[in-house]
């Protein structure tokens, strides 16, 4: 599962130009032009070879890999899934190793050049990739943002456990993991994203009743500090900062390898789908499976009822078996309080349901929505307070508002998520309101945006946190410290020991 190395060079793809350093007196890139052109820099350097630009030249260090600056790559670097900011980079590395990132996070933390890793998620095109991020988290405006596809190699699976690169996306991991009878016990919905993408906020699916996030299956990182080491860091060794990377928003520290834990894989999954028309009974009844433990995953959403007159709200349950082992349905539902001649019962195999999504993705990008904006929103509430806020967001959301996305809206336990970064609200249960829509042409995506703070500040009021990867504009530094609470001075600590220099990964906001 080895790819062979890039060649080593060291050039940036612009204007037909080689890269020999980085001018520091105009914050350019210095640029040698080929001999039968005249020498150039774009953005303002100085042509290679002159006086002025030999006395400020910083020769750039070797890479396995590339480093390029056309513009069709900038600008494809510049946006993100979320299509509503916009902050194009100056030069965009392709690392062709892990030592790639050091060398190049150490040589811009010399120039104090900001750096973001990209995912470059999806299951297109080149040119169809993007970040995951939903409001300019990954975007590293006039830095260098490192392309994750470079790191994309499985090192290795074995019973229990599997090494990867940053790059390897939660779908390449699964398959060759089920190819030898194992599985991640936490997946994303959407399994097209890189597990450092993911890790890097926490990462969230089904499975976070029982194993919380991403994060909190992890063993060890590798991970290239603001300083440009590169860093072993598990709960044993290097602790604060395997702590702090660990749904850290990137801010101590750029993962590049990552050991995770496995589960074994079950043959089939039997889905359950119950409806509710009452809210009341809908929270009380998904708390009650969730405590009694009757579904290895368990999610739910929100809809409008067919009438169009107002909402409707699903659980969906998982039981995972092997062959004809299959669980009991009436038990299943034994107890409940839904519309019992809405339920439905879907049996598949582990696979076709873990890419469950594929097939609505697929759709939205069809539709021409995939591409579109999206104010996303993602929260996580105090069970106490649940449904006070929900049923004030609901009188507030519209269809227009969900377009053709949805709202996933389902409880956890905060006592599985072992990660200090990844904040939760201060009670026993909670719950994930995940407002992910898919607007169509013609929508107000500044209203929406308006309306995404009026919601996280009432969620905050009633003892809310946030997801790192959400639409919420005009975040202060007073209102980082507010989600942090307690956890904030091991937030700015890790920050000043791991990147003092505070070049990585600025998009997120969180120490600007």
């Amino acid at each position: 599962m080895s790819k062979p190395a890039l060649p080593r060079r060291s050039v940036i793809v612009g204007a037909a130009a080689t890269v020999i350093g980085w001018n520091t007196v105009g914050r350019s890139w210095a640029v040698e032009a080929p001999t039968d052109s005249p020498a150039e820099a774009p953005s303002g350097g100085a042509p290679a070879g002159s006086p002025a630009a030999d006395a400020a030249l910083a020769a750039l260090p070797r890479l396995d890999g590339t480093l390029v600056a056309d513009p069709g790559t900038l600008a494809r670097f510049g946006g993100d899934f979320g299509h509503l900011v916009t902050a194009a980079p100056r030069a965009v590395l392709r690392p062709g190793s892990v030592r790639d990132v050091a060398t190049l996070v150490g040589f811009a933390r010399r120039h104090r050049i900001p750096v973001a890793m990209n995912g470059q998620s999806g299951t297109g095109t080149t040119a169809e990739l993007e970040s995951h991020s939903s409001y300019g988290q990954a975007e590293v405006r006039g830095g260098v943002a490192i392309d994750a596809r470079g790191l994309d190699r499985i090192i290795r699976i074995t019973p229990g456990r599997a090494v990867v690169e940053a790059g390897v996306t939660w779908a390449q991991l699964t398959d060759a993991a089920l190819a030898q009878g194992w599985m991640p016990p936490c997946l994303t919905d959407y399994l097209h994203l890189s597990v450092g993408g993911t890790l890097s906020v926490g990462g969230i699916g089904g499975g976070v009743q029982r194993y919380g996030f991403q994060v909190d299956t992890v063993e060890s990182v590798d991970v290239v500090t603001g300083t440009g080491e590169l860093v072993t860091a598990s709960a044993s060794a290097n602790r604060e900062l395997f702590e702090a990377v660990l749904g850290g928003g990137g801010q101590a520290g750029i993962i590049v390898r990552a050991t995770l834990r496995l589960v074994r894989a079950r043959e089939r999954a039997l889905v359950v789908n119950l409806f509710y028309d009452d809210l009341s009974a809908y929270l009380a009844d998904q708390q009650k499976v969730m405590l009694e433990r009757r579904f290895d995953l368990q999610v739910g959403d929100v809809s409008r009822n067919a009438a169009g007159t107002g909402w409707r709200y699903k659980v969906e349950g998982v039981v995972h078996y092997d062959g004809a082992a299959a669980p009991d349905r009436a038990e299943l539902v034994r107890g409940l309080r839904c519309v019992a001649a809405d339920t439905t019962f879907t049996d598949q195999t582990a696979r076709e349901y873990a890419y469950r999504v594929d097939a609505f993705a697929g759709y939205l990008q069809s539709a021409g929505l995939w591409s579109r904006p999206k104010p996303w929103m993602s929260l996580f509430l105090p069970a106490s307070t649940a449904e006070t806020f929900t049923r004030e967001a609901l009188a507030l959301l519209t269809p227009e508002d969900l377009g053709a996305g949805l709202l996933l809206f389902y409880p956890f336990r905060t006592d599985v998520f072992t990660r200090p970064m990844t904040v939760m609200p201060d009670e026993p249960v909670g719950f994930h309101f995940d407002l992910l829509s898919f607007p169509f042409p013609g929508a107000d995506h500044a209203a929406a945006l308006r309306r995404n703070r009026r919601l996280y500040d009432r969620a905050v009021q009633l003892g809310g946190k946030r997801y790192l990867i959400g639409a919420i504009p005009d975040v202060t530094r007073a209102d980082w410290r507010r989600h942090y609470g307690a956890g904030w001075g091991r937030a700015v600590a890790a920050k000043r020991r791991f990147d003092p220099a505070g070049i990585l990964t600025p998009g997120q906001g969180i120490h600007s």
